[in-house]
C-alpha cells in the first residue's frame, strides 16, 4: 500500500485572493501595512500564527496571535456570506479521482489550514471520502515541523518509503524529508523552483498532466496504473 498526501493551498486550491484578504485584515486588525504581495504569500503552508510572526518579525511578534484571530474570524463571516470559494487548478480534481480509484494507494492531506477550512474545500468542490487522513494546524506543530507526516503514515500503516508528500511550498518539502518520506514540488503555487528543491524536493512537475509518471518513477508502483 502506498499514501499520497496533499497539501491545499497552493496545490489543490488556488487560493491566493482570499488568502491576502486574510492577512490584510490581521494586518489592519493590529494597525501595521501588509507586506508585498510576493512576501505575504511566501509564508503559505505555515500555520496561521507563526506565518504572522514570520512576516511582522521579532518587533511586532507579540501581536500575531491576535492578529490570526482576525484573520479566523474574516474567513468565518465570509465563508457564511458564500465568499471565498478558492478554484481547483487545472487537473487537481481527476488526479484526486484517478488515484483515489486505485487499490493500492490511500490519499491524505497535510496542510497549514484548520480542519475547518478543509472541509469547506471538500463541501465546496465535492470531495468528501477521498481522504482516509486528514493533518491540519489544529492539532500538529507548523510545517516544517514532520508530525503531519508522522501522525497520517501512523494512522494508515503505510511505511515513510512508500509515502509521498504532493505540495507547492519548501515546507512541505522539508516536512516530508524529515519523516522520511518522498516529496513531489508543484510550481503552480507560492514557492519557486529554487526553494523547493532547497526543501528536498525528489521531483519538481509543471502541471497535473506530470504527476503519473513523478509517482511511478518515485515510488516504483509494482502495477503502473496510475
Amino acid at each position: 500500500m502506498y499514501l499520497i498526501i496533499f497539501d491545499v493551498d497552493g496545490t489543490l486550491v488556488d487560493s491566493q485572493n482570499t488568502i491576502l484578504h486574510g492577512l490584510q485584515v490581521g494586518f489592519e486588525a493590529v494597525g501595521l501595512p501588509m507586506p508585498d504581495r510576493k512576501t505575504a504569500l511566501s509564508i503559505v503552508g505555515r500555520s496561521l500564527e507563526e506565518a504572522f510572526a514570520d512576516l511582522v518579525g521579532e518587533a511586532h511578534a507579540d501581536k500575531a496571535p491576535e492578529m490570526a484571530d482576525a484573520y479566523r474570524a474574516s474567513k468565518i463571516s465570509r465563508r457564511g456570506l458564500g465568499l471565498d470559494i478558492d478554484p481547483l487548478y487545472p487537473g487537481a480534481r481527476q488526479a484526486v479521482e484517478r488515484l483515489h480509484g486505485q487499490d493500492d494507494i490511500l490519499l491524505g492531506i497535510a496542510t497549514g489550514k484548520a480542519m475547518r477550512g478543509v472541509r469547506h474545500m471538500q463541501d465546496t468542490h465535492d470531495l468528501h471520502d477521498r481522504f482516509v487522513t486528514i493533518q491540519t494546524a489544529d492539532t500538529s506543530p507548523s510545517k516544517p515541523h514532520p508530525d503531519m507526516i508522522f501522525k497520517a503514515m501512523a494512522e494508515t500503516g503505510v511505511e515513510p518509503h512508500r509515502t509521498l508528500m504532493i505540495g507547492d511550498t519548501g515546507f512541505d518539502m522539508a516536512m516530508a524529508r524529515a519523516a522520511g518520506a518522498h516529496a513531489i514540488g508543484v510550481t503552480w503555487g507560492y514557492h519557486d523552483h529554487t526553494q523547493l528543491t532547497e526543501g528536498g524536493a525528489n521531483r519538481i512537475i509543471q502541471g497535473f498532466e506530470d504527476l503519473d509518471s513523478a509517482l511511478n518513477d518515485i515510488l516504483q508502483f509494482s502495477k503502473v496504473s496510475v
